[in-house]
């Protein structure tokens, strides 16, 4: 099978316009096209990573942080960067990166890490891309209806609703006409008055599933050109979050609480910047990576403490000033989206008879060493 097919699917779940402007995510290295057969997934693309990869046989590397943050200045080789290049294309081994629209998608990086100190009543943090609302009509002959509407449901034209899956709304009609001489009408003679019960149905849909539910109309609709209107709802859309805030259970100590970020991230040591340890907290926000600058919006939240990564000197003087506690267990605990995206892909790979090995790199990229 191809990369591309690959990516595409991911591309479903974490399309490339929910990243930040300019971080280079997408295609790092290769092509979409080339063939597949081993993928192997990796916080990082280092060069023992590369090394790892190549032992095994992988002929695709897809990372969280993206390979290329900034750009070769030219082509030494005995630059160990540029040599990790070398290395991947003398191997045929495509790169791929998904940064800030992971850590933007829902039920992405930000859920996974909430999802593991245990944070229920889950809301968003840092506000991102809005993806608007449509209302699409479609006009098809009644006998149809029931097969138009159910093949646009499944691909996709429906806003997520808790309660009910497929909401559409139909109103019955009659169409009249005289078809043409050029025409090939579905019912009636060229010529002659005809009538036909029809069908008109409204569908919700979010515009990154337009293309594919358009495709999906022409595909099943048994008119050569469907009748459809598409209209934006000003008022709907979901937001996408980068970051969480969630509740313990129960409250605890600002201290038994670093004790519980350091058990269930596996982290030896981590910093904390706080005036009081034994405080008490229930609200958690928590943000992956390098978030120190979004500790204000934590506290407006109302969050207790706030748990994200290299928070820098400065700004650790600042969260004690603003008296908002902060655990810092480092960038390295987004590892574990490993496990998260090896599951995912095995789940599609189940879906969709993708034949593929896939794997999760083994290796500990954490530059830091704790004493």
């Amino acid at each position: 099978m191809k990369v591309r097919q690959i990516i595409e699917r991911f591309e479903q779940f974490a399309p490339k316009y929910l990243a930040m402007e300019k971080d280079p995510v997408g295609l790092q290295l290769g092509s979409l096209d080339a063939d597949v057969s081993k993928l192997m997934v990796t916080l990082d693309v280092r060069p023992e990573v590369v090394e790892e990869a190549i032992s095994n046989g992988v002929d695709f590397i897809f990372s969280h942080h993206p390979m290329m943050f900034r750009p070769a200045k030219n082509l030494d080789l005995s630059d160990p960067q540029n040599q990790m290049y070398a290395q991947l294309l003398q191997h045929n081994i495509t790169v791929y990166s998904a940064h800030t629209n992971l850590d933007f998608a829902d039920n992405g990086m930000n859920d996974w890490l909430a999802d593991q100190l245990g944070l229920k009543k889950l809301v968003g943090m840092v506000p991102g891309y809005i993806d608007p609302v449509y209302r699409l009509t479609v006009q098809v002959p009644k006998v149809y209806a029931a097969a138009v509407r159910m093949s646009l449901v499944d691909a996709g034209a429906e806003v997520n609703n808790k309660e009910y899956r497929g909401y559409t709304y139909e109103i019955d009609g009659t169409v009249f006409y005289v078809p043409k001489s050029l025409s090939d009408p579905e019912i009636g003679t060229v010529g002659e008055p005809t009538e036909q019960g029809d069908a008109r149905l409204e569908f919700e849909l979010f515009k990154s599933k337009i293309d594919v539910v358009l495709k999906a109309l022409n595909d099943v609709h048994p008119l050569q050109q469907p009748l459809y209107s598409l209209l934006k709802l000003e008022d709907k859309g979901h937001r996408y979050t980068m970051g969480r805030v969630g509740e313990l259970e129960s409250p605890i100590s600002l201290a038994e609480f670093t004790q519980l970020v350091k058990d269930k991230y596996g982290v030896s040591g981590l910093r904390v910047i706080a005036n009081d340890e034994q405080r008490q907290i229930q609200k958690v926000a928590i943000l992956g990576g390098d978030g120190g600058k979004f500790y204000p919006l934590a506290k407006r939240l109302g969050a207790d403490v706030y748990v994200t990564g290299d928070v820098y000197y400065h700004t650790g003087h600042d969260m004690l000033a603003a008296d908002m506690p902060v655990v810092d267990p480092g960038h390295h605990i987004e590892s574990i989206c490993k496990p998260k995206l090896a599951g995912m892909f095995k789940l599609w790979k189940a879906q969709l008879g993708w034949d593929i090995q896939i794997s999760e790199s083994q290796l500990n990229t954490d530059p830091f060493t704790f004493k």
